[in-house]
């Protein structure tokens, strides 16, 4: 593999900037002109010695705003444990610094949307999952890498990198022609979580990986099912590695929207209703995703979790149809309504699904290989589960299959004995709720903007009230993010991933967007209107029939306007600006 490096410092002139590798031995130094973007790799000796001199962590890329290139640098890392022997790194502070020496030559309304752009690019660096390792690619699962070519092997991670999961890959563009420039490969991992564990006296090191893929990547309502490409919305391969005295396991799940045209734009309902298109041709996109999940992870088992009455209903036999007309024997499908089978905390029904899939599960099996590095078992399919959001009862599923094939797992690798079981292993088992429950509220915070729901149950193992009530919680926080912050969200998630790229030589941006007259008219009546019924009631008229005509009018009035707002709740939601999503009919 292509030498890579941990230590650096920038060195910036008013002409260039120059990354310096400071690990020992090294003399590598890349130098940028800060004129003509130019890139090329010198020596230390060849850094001015007036140069302003700060250490960093690595590069995370470059991006085009309104004031021009910028250079986008890690300036704080910490580890968060070691896969495999290698370390692997959190991102924990970025700085994005201008090319250009001042932003004197833009106009007002191109400073102001430069200040825009700039803080959307914070907000996504400021999102909690960028990991990094420097010696060791985390974009592909242990059986991916056991199967590739020596050639694979010696490329650089930048090269060699599963694209679903570089989420700087539009950030590196300026860097593809040269990735020997002794990049730090930094992704998106909604969460690693590393835990050395003990039973039986024996020590072994259990982890999750859950790369979130940056293909059709968004926020919750503006970004459902597909693209014309197949990939499909909030699409998260999640990885269990277990390694323990040179054995190595491992078994993979993903998640993802259901893979055909659908939309649930925000509409100021608590649960928009969900629209399927009628215009476009749907097999299609749906036939792209399967087959592109079938070359990379073989056989597929469809788990789809949603309701099977309501405003779900028609997702899921849609769901059901198309599988059926894909007519592939690769791909199965399972529908089991989580809400109804659980209703009333009735959460042990959830080993009626287990059960059903135990066989295939036994069939598809997962990864190993023993201490001399031999392939003993490959993982021959996939579970890939979803609900409407692919979050709350998506990991409560996944947590369950994983631990059955933990099970197995541990009991190949010597770690548990004959006939014990790893719910009675009860430090474990503590460690293993609580990290499941954990991936699902990094999984969902980047999506949804909230805390996962149901993590009660992933923790404990049961339902509790106080569960239901943060549940409630997390469910009006979401209501808010969703309906008036999230299109910003979107926005930032777009302009980092280069589905929106601005042109210097474009005077306007999409950020200027005239409101209509309803938006500020209609609330400051219905504000009014309110306040004026309450002050009705607390003020009473000379009589009764008095004080019960005003508040009749005034309580109408509100009552009228939040249903005119209701009825055009599209106009009052934070929609994004810079990307035309496309239409639903």
């Amino acid at each position: 593999m292509a030498t890579a490096y941990e230590k650096f410092n920038l060195h910036t002139t008013p002409e260039k900037f120059y990354i310096e590798a400071c690990d020992d031995g090294s003399n590598d130094v890349l130098s940028i002109d800060r004129v003509s973007t130019e890139m090329i790799l010198t020596v230390r000796k060849d850094i001015p010695p007036h140069a302003v001199t700060r250490p960093i962590c690595g590069i995370m890329g470059t991006i085009r705003l309104v004031a021009g290139t910028y250079l986008i640098v890690v300036t704080k890392k910490k580890k968060v444990g070691d896969l495999l022997g290698h370390a692997v790194w959190k991102a924990m502070d970025f700085d994005v610094i201008s090319y250009k020496k001042t932003v004197l030559h833009l106009t007002d309304n191109q400073m102001q949307d430069n200040k825009a752009f700039l803080s959307m690019i914070n907000s996504v660096l400021l999102t909690d999952g960028f990991y990094f390792a420097t010696d060791y690619d985390l974009t592909h699962t242990l059986q991916r890498l056991a199967n590739t070519s020596p050639e694979f092997q010696e490329m650089s991670l930048l090269e060699r990198a599963d694209q679903r999961f570089v989420w700087n890959g539009h950030l590196l563009r300026e860097f593809m022609p040269q990735p020997e420039t002794m990049l730090s490969l930094t992704m998106c991992c909604p969460v690693i979580i590393m835990k050395s564990c003990c039973i039986n006296g024996k020590i072994f090191d259990w982890n999750i990986i859950s790369r979130r893929s940056c293909f059709r990547a968004g926020v919750r309502y503006y970004v459902r099912g597909i693209d014309s490409e197949g990939h499909a919305a909030n699409f998260v391969e999640t990885e269990q590695i277990v390694q323990c005295s040179g054995g190595k396991a491992s078994f993979v799940q993903t998640r993802g929207s259901i893979p055909f045209y659908w939309s649930q734009r925000p509409n100021l309902k608590y649960k928009p209703k969900p629209q399927i298109s009628k215009t476009i041709d749907h097999l299609d996109g749906f036939q792209r995703h399967f087959d592109s999940q079938i070359i990379i992870y073989g056989k597929q088992v469809i788990l789809n979790l949603i309701d099977q009455k309501g405003s779900e209903k028609q997702l899921e036999q849609a769901f059901d149809k198309m599988v059926s007309s894909l007519g592939n024997g690769m791909v199965k499908y399972i529908a089991f309504d989580f809400h109804k089978e659980c209703s009333r905390m009735r959460w042990h029904r959830l080993q009626i699904l287990v059960d059903m899939v135990t066989e295939m599960q036994d069939e598809y099996g997962y990864f190993l290989v023993d201490v001399d590095g031999n392939v003993l078992v490959q993982q021959e399919g996939m579970f890939r589960s979803n609900c409407m959001d692919c979050l709350d009862r998506t990991n409560v599923i996944q947590s369950l299959l994983a631990r059955r094939s933990l099970q197995s797992q541990l009991e190949r690798l010597g770690v548990l004995h004959m006939g014990q079981r790893i719910e009675d292993q009860s430090d474990f088992e503590k460690i293993y709720k609580n990290a499941w429950a954990d991936n699902a509220n990094a999984c969902a915070k980047q999506y949804a903007g909230t805390g996962a729901l149901k993590t009660d149950f992933t923790r404990t193992g049961k339902r509790t009230q106080w569960g239901l009530v943060m549940d409630g919680w997390n469910s009006m926080i979401r209501y808010y993010k969703n309906n008036f912050s999230d299109g910003f969200r979107q926005d930032s998630i777009d302009l980092f991933l280069g589905n929106y790229s601005i042109d210097e030589a474009d005077m306007t941006t999409p950020l200027h967007e005239t409101k209509d007259w309803k938006f500020l008219t209609l609330p400051i009546i219905m504000v009014v209107a309110f306040s004026m019924c309450i002050i009705c009631l607390l003020m009473a008229g000379d009589t009764w029939t008095e004080t019960l005509a005003y508040v009749l009018f005034w309580g109408t009035a509100s009552f009228v306007t939040a249903g005119v707002i209701l009825f055009n709740g599209r106009e009052f939601v934070d929609a994004p600006k810079l990307v035309q999503k496309e239409k639903m009919d």
